[in-house]
């Protein structure tokens, strides 16, 4: 592992644990600003579309400018977001700021520059994944760290914000500027420049990674459907608790960090490979999830999901990555960043659209875009692999 990588993934880890664990309290939070449902989800929604548009603009940056900047400045958003979110909801109660005011600052702070920030973090990332490992061994792997730094922060944050909130419902929302600062500052510090590249230049095909992004895309497209309906299926076709789907939703997480941090690694497969046998793995499990009759089974099903969908998405990126030369890992990161946004905003609404119609529609949904995705694996991507310089 390059010395360059390990800080991004520290960055990475600790960025999205204090996004997960400011989620896990936004609810209450807004709550008690007697902001609507509405305006809640408007706070997801505005982050996603700031994502998938910021992503492009960092990954033209870092070719421009390399990963410092992009790297300082994304890390700035990420303490500036926090910070603000918890200004906005402090002055909101207190009402030195109207209900309205508070919401805009709340979109702006929660949504727009945090979510730049998180863009930034996982563009430089995989841009530096791209650009200090060669071979596809090594960029495998390390696409697959940045995957499960991803998915291990969605475990921890809810778990670190639910334990302080206990405390005190204030406690995360002073946490999590503070620990984005230290954190930022030793990224900072410890963040070694770059080495050289040492392979041949990659003359760039976009036409041939058209089917890469396709198959992530779907592959994004179905896991966010899924996630979305299977708090519905757990507490009105199972008529059990949230806690189910919670446990449910908690597998899927446990499943991509194994199948991203471990799996992979292990394997030691192509690109090419973990997306096509991970693919048709992703269809299986949600096959499985449409007739599992017990929360315990779906838990089962979402983690074959999880397996599948870990492995495919891993592939996708380190295909994208090496489909293009070192002038443009930073673009083709953008491009796998803004893949994943973009989903994530059509996926909710999508899913909880067909869910009305009929609650088995959003999963039968979710599989059929796995099975594209799966048709999309199978299409050659062939772009030349940078060699070692003799």
């Amino acid at each position: 592992m390059p010395r360059s990588f390990t800080p991004l993934l520290a960055a990475l880890l600790v960025m999205y644990s204090v996004h997960q664990m400011l989620t896990a309290v936004i609810a209450p939070l807004v709550g008690a600003l007697a902001l609507s449902a509405f305006q809640l989800s408007l706070v997801f929604a505005v982050t996603s579309v700031t994502i998938t548009v910021a992503s492009v603009l960092w990954g033209l940056l870092f070719d421009a400018a390399g990963p410092r900047p992009v790297l300082f400045a994304g890390l700035v958003l990420c303490v500036a977001g926090p910070a603000g979110f918890a200004a906005a909801v402090a002055f909101g109660l207190d009402e030195t700021l109207t209900p309205d005011l508070a919401f805009a600052m709340v979109l702006v702070f929660r949504s727009v520059l945090f979510g730049a920030g998180l863009a930034a973090v996982l563009v430089t990332a995989l841009a530096v994944a791209g650009l200090s490992t060669h071979g596809e061994t090594a960029r495998t792997r390390a696409i697959g760290f940045i995957g499960a730094a991803q998915s291990l922060g969605g475990v921890i944050g809810p778990v670190a914000g639910g334990a302080l909130a206990v405390a005190s419902l204030w406690l995360p929302l002073y946490v999590a500027p503070a620990v984005a600062l230290v954190l930022s500052l030793l990224v900072l510090v410890t963040m070694k420049p770059l080495a050289p590249s040492a392979g041949e230049p990659v003359r760039t095909q976009p036409l041939l990674l058209v089917p890469a992004f396709g198959t992530g895309f779907f592959l994004h497209l179905s896991l966010g459907m899924a996630q979305v309906v299977v708090v519905h299926l757990s507490t009105e076709r199972l008529r059990e608790t949230t806690g189910s789907a919670e446990g449910v939703l908690f597998a899927s997480v446990i499943g991509l960090v194994l199948t991203q941090g471990l799996l992979v690694p292990l394997l030691k497969w192509s690109p090419a490979r973990l997306m096509r046998i991970g693919s048709p793995v992703s269809v299986a499990g949600y096959v499985l999830l449409a007739v599992a009759p017990s929360s315990a089974l779906m838990a089962l099903a979402f983690l074959v999901v999880a397996v599948g969908v870990g492995l495919a998405l891993t592939g996708f990126a380190a295909a994208a990555s090496f489909g293009v030369g070192p002038r443009h890992q930073g673009l083709v990161a953008g491009l796998v960043t803004t893949t994943s946004g973009l989903t994530f905003v059509v996926a909710p609404t999508l899913g909880s659209l067909l869910y009305e119609v009929e609650p088995i529609l959003p999963l039968f949904a979710a599989a059929v875009a796995a099975v594209i995705a799966t048709g999309l694996s199978f299409v050659p991507v062939t772009p030349q692999v940078p060699r070692p310089v003799a």
